[in-house]
């Protein structure tokens, strides 16, 4: 806890003073992002220093492997899919980013079994992406941690697009869906292309 609060002295030092209007009129006014994040909550994969954002400029959802349930309004508390409402519905974005990575546990967790000591909410939690591990386990098995990781990100976008109000929010023009992959390694983002495969992006 002490190298937490170590940190929040630098903020107040560094970030708060020199981003203090930003904050005070975001306080003000609320909050206009111009997009959702759904990311994975990996703690080397910070989508806000990755895209570089401001504060207020991201939503950002974070779970394990950065997996989107279809939609399901069953009554019942679902995390993920009240944070994409509230974003969609409510807040307005114009773009959903699906951002995965490059050595997920929650995907190895998927190929392999979870953890015999966190297996159980685990388990159940990675298996909504079970499709993408179909396709994956048809490729070479050194292949099928990186494609089970890609295929994650198109079954999410997928996903998306079973919410009804985002369907109609894309067909109408008002939202576009964008699939991304960081790769924790090099540094290198690639994003989803029209041809259905990612591509890096240049510096």
């Amino acid at each position: 806890m002490d190298d937490l609060i170590a940190g929040y002295r630098r903020f107040r030092i560094g970030t708060w003073r020199n981003e203090r209007s930003r904050f005070e009129e975001l306080s003000r006014v609320g909050q206009r992002p111009r997009a959702l994040v759904l990311a994975c909550s990996d703690s080397r994969t910070d989508p806000q220093m990755v895209f570089n954002a401001a504060p207020g400029e991201l939503f950002v959802v974070r779970n394990v492997a950065n997996l989107v349930p279809p939609y399901l309004p069953d009554g019942q508390p679902r995390g993920t899919s009240a944070a994409i409402e509230f974003a969609v519905q409510a807040l307005k974005v114009s773009h959903i980013v699906v951002m995965g990575h490059a050595m997920c546990g929650g995907i190895k967790a998927l190929l392999d079994g979870a953890p015999a000591d966190a297996s159980g909410f685990i388990g159940p939690w990675v298996r909504l992406a079970e499709p993408a591990l179909r396709r994956a386990m048809a490729t070479p098995i050194a292949q099928r941690q990186d494609v089970c990781e890609h295929e994650s990100v198109r079954l999410s976008l997928a996903n998306l697009l079973t919410f009804p109000w985002i369907e109609a929010a894309v067909r109408q023009g008002d939202l576009k869906l964008h699939g991304c992959f960081f790769d924790i390694r090099s540094g290198i983002l690639e994003r989803l292309g029209d041809d259905g495969w990612f591509h890096a992006i240049a510096d």
